[in-house]
């Protein structure tokens, strides 16, 4: 009893923990705002509402598969009937004589195979036109999944972790893929091969039928009830699992930090306390599946001891043949089979709809700034990029940037200065839209950039950030992502002019050479090198530099500082930077503090002015006097 009632708090605080966890998932909008939810219930509807219309360009392979699963389902309820021909029409009868009976003996058994060998290619044919649906399937539903992950807002996806988007397009692509034999193929086989064995049963012996019929709803009620209590911890499970999943990739993405500090105990603690969290889940609703498996079992068995008392009862009252009894037998097994798919898919269900639940409540997410009614191109060039009373938070009551108001002259280089936190980042993620603004607006000759088509205005960009991302290829085809169908040649000038060709000429495969996850076969200078590279190749008309130069010793950025030059010429360029370096050449210099502009002007009329800017620049030629790195303090 005490056992029973620990098993059922366990149950109520798994499901209590889904309950919470779905409370804060991800069907608030995309700008983060509270949004009535609506139940799980209508979800569900609504979720497998989309999951009929992938499977709408696939109609026909799925009636094809239909008519080959009721044709299997068929043939499937001969052999019994002609088992029962020959046990009582052959073995059994003694007035027909001996040739005749061999002659009845042999069709039969030729039949008999014919009809196995039929099934079973029906069922194979079955089978591969099953994985062809499911195939095509999975991948439709992979790369919508894919293109949706690639056009999310950043905060969703950032809520989502990496470990939950890798789960999400694997394995629960994979197991919502099996939905179509789950909750059509093998349900509807099983009704047809009940409705079929039913009346055969009812035709044979109608008392046997009722007698072995009168357990099936106990059979139905079981299996149900077990299923609705193992559904959420199905979705806990998987959740669990992503969330082991993302702290790997957070794990080895930072293996220096790790190590740096010690933390590899830390870490695998934390990495087995994941994954006992969802061991704990599994066993658990293992259990409840053991309770189904245990009564099904002696469902069966008592089913058929009912047939084999009761139908020799009324064989000896000369109710029933031999023949009828060996027939109930085996169709009572192909009766309860279906019922057994049934109850064992149901189970299996519980996983598919989880994961279904999980890839579609992502599907239904809006994508990042959808275009506008109306939006329009972006210009060709870009004339003068306008700030108007523009504020932003991240979350609500937390303004980042406050009141914000600047004119950029098209091809203008404005540097923006000050201490970290200020909202340089978050004003540069403004003008590449990767956010937009809480208030006001940015035109781009004097159109709102937000009724500009996204695709359009972001041809206009290139970003270099403080902490590039390359990806595990060559050096070719990092600093071609710059701009596809870029020549070699192309190419090659973009590394002569980031000063990034002489490291890549002297490698063994030159810029064939293979950079390595996230470049971890470059220093930082280097790395930061070919990211200016793909954004020269890319010659954009407006570009952003965070900290574009931050990893570069004092050797390397004297080698790029004249190239960035270059690339700023004549491009609307926005410069984050430290170093004083970098930023005396710019036409407009923004001091901000705390969202707002405190100072803005040329490098030499700053200086006259005498205020912040004066105070960083001589703080920072006192460090460079006194050996420091010459970065703002």
């Amino acid at each position: 009893m005490k056992r029973a009632r620990t098993s059922r708090k366990r149950y109520e605080s798994f499901l209590q923990a889904y309950r919470d966890r779905r409370t804060d998932d991800l069907s608030a909008g995309a700008d983060g705002k509270d949004k009535p939810q609506p139940s799980a219930r209508a979800e569900r509807r609504r979720y497998l509402a989309n999951y009929v219309n992938w499977l709408r360009p696939h109609v026909t392979a799925v009636v094809v598969l239909l008519l080959l699963a009721a044709l299997g389902a068929g043939l499937d309820m001969l052999p019994p009937l002609f088992l029962r021909y020959v046990v009582d029409h052959v073995l059994l009868v003694q007035d027909v004589p001996d040739a005749r009976r061999l002659s009845l003996l042999h069709l039969v058994g030729a039949l008999f195979l014919a009809v196995i060998i039929s099934g079973r290619l029906v069922e194979a044919g079955r089978s591969y036109r099953q994985r062809q649906v499911n195939a095509r399937t999975m991948l439709s539903l992979r790369r919508s999944l894919y293109e949706r992950l690639l056009y999310l807002p950043l905060q969703k996806l950032s809520e989502l972790k990496i470990g939950g988007i890798i789960a999400r397009l694997s394995g629960d692509v994979d197991t919502t893929s099996g939905l179509l034999q789950l909750a059509v193929i093998s349900p509807g086989l099983a009704a047809l091969r009940l409705v079929i064995a039913v009346t055969i049963l009812f035709f044979l012996n109608w008392r046997l039928a009722v007698t072995a019929l009168a357990v099936i709803p106990g059979a139905i009620l079981i299996s149900f009830t077990v299923s609705r209590r193992v559904r959420p911890i199905y979705r806990a499970i998987r959740e669990d699992k992503a969330d082991v999943e993302g702290r790997v990739g957070e794990t080895f993405g930072g293996i220096r930090v790790v190590r740096a500090f010690r933390r590899e105990i830390r870490e695998e603690h934390d990495y087995a306390v994941g994954h006992h969290s969802a061991l704990r889940k599994e066993l658990f609703a293992h259990r409840r599946e053991l309770l189904l498996w245990g009564s099904w079992g002696a469902l069966i068995a008592l089913v058929d001891l009912v047939i084999v008392w009761y139908g020799g009862y009324l064989n000896i009252r000369g109710i029933a043949t031999i023949g009828d009894i060996m027939a109930f037998q085996w169709y009572t097994f192909v009766l309860l089979n279906p019922i057994w798919q049934i109850v064992n898919s149901f189970s299996e269900l519980q996983r598919s709809l989880a994961a279904m639940d999980r890839v579609f409540e992502v599907l239904a997410l809006p994508a990042d700034k959808p275009d506008i009614a109306g939006a329009v191109d972006a210009p060709a060039r870009v004339e003068e990029i306008c700030f108007l009373n523009v504020s932003f938070e991240y979350r609500p009551g937390e303004p980042v940037l406050s009141d914000f108001n600047l004119v950029v002259p098209g091809g203008s280089v404005v540097a923006l200065v000050g201490r970290s936190g200020v909202g340089k980042t978050t004003l540069t993620d403004l003008v590449g839209r990767f956010h937009d603004p809480t208030g006001g607006q940015i035109l781009v000759n004097g159109i709102d950039i937000r009724k500009l088509r996204l695709k359009s205005y972001r041809e206009l960009l290139a970003v270099v950030h403080q902490e590039v991302f390359l990806f595990d290829g060559t050096m070719r085809e990092n600093i071609a992502y710059g701009r596809h169908g870029a020549t070699d040649a192309e190419i090659l000038d973009a590394a002569r002019r980031a000063n990034a060709h002489e490291f890549i000429a002297v490698l063994p495969e030159g810029y064939d050479s293979v950079v390595g996850e996230r470049g971890v076969k470059l220093s930082g200078g280097q790395r930061q090198r070919l990211a200016i590279a793909r954004a020269i190749l890319a010659a954009p008309e407006i570009l952003i530099l965070d900290e574009a130069t931050s990893n570069l010793d004092t050797e390397s950025e004297q080698l790029i500082q004249q190239s960035l030059q270059d690339l700023l010429r004549g491009r609307t360029s926005f410069v984050i930077a430290h170093r004083l370096s970098t930023i005396t050449h710019a036409d407009i210099i923004v001091v901000m503090d705390r969202g707002r502009i405190i100072e803005r002007g040329g490098h030499e009329e700053l200086m006259r002015a005498r205020g912040t800017y004066f105070a960083m620049v001589t703080r920072q030629r006192e460090a460079m006097a006194a050996g420091g790195d010459g970065e703002w303090g």
